[in-house]
């Protein structure tokens, strides 16, 4: 039979040969299609920071291995192990994704089994900005992606393997070429991107690092039972704690996303450095002194009650499960020992917009939140008041009565809380009423985040606007029997700090009654608003026992 050439197809028959030259490109393009999504699977860094077009130039020796494998396995035992290898690589590929997202905002990997139930929040941000339907669309599309993601995967291998089979002469070339090119990168430690080497094993790395994670995971229900079950103040007398606070009505404000970037890093400390070391001046002229230190918290970008529980109860709760854990558990926390010293115990949480079972183990004589602490101005993004209003408050109706106990106040301070779109102004004090005087200042909860270029001295701005909000609070309402204590729950996400930032956050203790830093003269922290770069650092669970230390019989 002979072969037809073009030169025997007449010039007004059908072009034969264009469905075939079609087919030929399509086949092309999927197989194209199929070798980009692998590579992308097996060598995208799980690191927010590290995404860059450099980070996908690279070698992976899973990739490598693969394909000898193809080449020498049985046909039947080739297609089984393409489409299983494929799937599980489709899993790492869905997990890597969590894992930047995680990244990007909790600083942290995705945990396999403790953080399902954080992905609740987010499902909850998704509706109380897109509605219900959204919600539900998001979910329902995060879903679908997931599962896409696996099957094309696992097709793509199964392409790829029967390309290389059929092309082994090159495919072996191609693989032992790669294989020496990963060799020689992987000696040499060649990067396009810092911290991301060309000779790459990223896909197995992570799935052994999350592996591991699974086991350590599955045990820290025990690690922290055995953590929990030491406490040297469990059994202390209520006589003997607290015996250097006595009579002091004691503030203990969480400021939110106030990290060490904000007081070191060259594009915030400027600024802030400014306005702590005016607030060191201005509340010396008060009659004040403050002592700072730095603390290392248990969460980064997020999951602020995490950084509250780890504080107050002396356990470093970094995971939801440890939380719910200690929530349901008899640990004595520092509103505890307050109320055990004849304190009244009262939680100012302007966030919280529904019912808050929690705040029974912590043992407040009364919560104020969204609910019921009167505020009728207008939201400020996520911050459903100015830190401010809630300052206002608590003077207002505890620490301005007459004939009380002594009040220990715990308050989280949310007009820093991202995503910054909408910062309040100090106003005279004696104006703030019921926070109608910010009509005008606020935007609603689904307020644009600001500008890429702007964002970071939006940050800036709203913790200044929260420092300075304290220092007069103090300058207006303080005497010789408050102290104050403001600390940062966590570190913001790495938008804002860039990568490597750590979790240090800033702690001040003031107060005008010189005994009571007389008792923390030990610590070894600074003078002032503002806490020295050589300045101690400590967990932040080791703050409750050197507290109830310091301030014991």
């Amino acid at each position: 039979m002979e072969r037809t050439t073009d030169e025997d197809v007449p010039a007004d028959a059908p072009e034969a040969g264009v469905p075939s030259r079609r087919r030929r490109v399509a086949a092309r393009t999927v197989t194209g299609a199929a070798f980009l999504l692998v590579l992308v699977a097996l060598v995208a860094p799980a690191e927010f920071a590290r995404l860059a077009p450099g980070a996908f130039v690279r070698v992976p020796i899973e990739g490598v291995v693969g394909v000898a494998l193809v080449l020498v396995l049985p046909a039947k035992a080739r297609r089984y192990a393409a489409g299983a290898a494929g799937a599980v690589l489709g899993l790492v590929l869905v997990l890597k994704v969590l894992d930047i997202g995680f990244d990007a905002v909790l600083v942290r990997p995705f945990d396999l089994v403790l953080d399902w139930p954080l992905l609740g929040p987010a499902v909850e941000f998704v509706k109380e900005s897109s509605g219900q339907a959204g919600a539900v669309a998001a979910v329902v599309l995060a879903v679908a992606l997931a599962v896409a993601v696996v099957v094309l995967t696992a097709l793509s291998t199964l392409r790829l393997s029967g390309v290389a089979v059929r092309h082994r002469r090159p495919a072996s070339w191609a693989a032992g070429v790669l294989g020496t090119v990963w060799l020689a990168c992987a000696v040499l430690g060649a990067q396009f991107v810092h911290g991301v080497p060309v000779a790459s094993r990223s896909a197995a790395v992570l799935a052994y690092d999350h592996a591991r994670q699974v086991r350590t995971s599955l045990n820290d229900r025990k690690e922290f039972a055995k953590a929990a079950a030491v406490d040297g103040f469990r059994d202390t007398p209520s006589d003997k704690l607290l015996t250097g606070l006595r009579g002091k009505d004691v503030v203990l404000a969480f400021v939110e996303s106030y990290g060490r970037s904000a007081v070191e890093s060259p594009q915030y400390a400027p600024q802030v450095g400014a306005v702590l070391d005016q607030g060191t001046q201005r509340l010396r002229k008060a009659g004040f002194s403050a002592r700072s230190g730095w603390l290392t918290s248990s969460t980064a970008g997020g999951g602020s009650w995490l950084a509250h529980a780890t504080l107050l109860s002396g356990l470093w709760v970094n995971n939801q499960q440890r939380y719910r854990a200690l929530v349901n558990s008899d640990r004595l926390t520092l509103n505890g020992a307050f109320h055990r010293a004849d304190s009244r115990t009262v939680a100012l949480m302007p966030a919280i917009t529904r019912a808050w079972p929690e705040a029974s183990f912590y043992g407040y004589d009364t919560v104020y939140d969204d609910r019921n602490l009167g505020y009728r101005g207008p939201r400020f993004s996520f911050a459903t008041m100015p830190d401010q209003y809630t300052l206002s408050t608590l003077q207002r109706t505890e620490l301005a009565k007459e004939d009380r106990a002594p009040v220990m106040a715990e308050t989280a301070l949310v007009s820093s809380h991202a995503p910054w779109a909408s910062i309040p102004r100090l106003v005279p004090w004696d104006q703030v009423g019921d926070g109608s005087v910010f009509n005008g200042m606020g935007k609603g909860y689904d307020a644009a985040w600001p500008a890429p270029g702007r964002i970071r001295a939006e940050y800036r701005t709203s913790i200044e606007y929260t420092l300075n909000t304290l220092v007069s609070y103090l300058e207006t309402y303080g005497d010789k029997d408050t102290v104050l204590v403001f600390l940062g729950d966590h570190q913001p996400a790495p938008l804002i700090t860039g990568p490597g930032a750590g979790r240090d956050v800033p702690i001040t203790i003031v107060a005008k009654d010189g005994a009571v830093l007389d008792r923390i003269s030990g610590w070894g922290w600074q003078e002032g608003l503002r806490p020295g770069r050589d300045t101690p650092v400590w967990p932040m669970s080791a703050f409750r026992d050197r507290f109830l230390t310091a301030f014991g019989g």
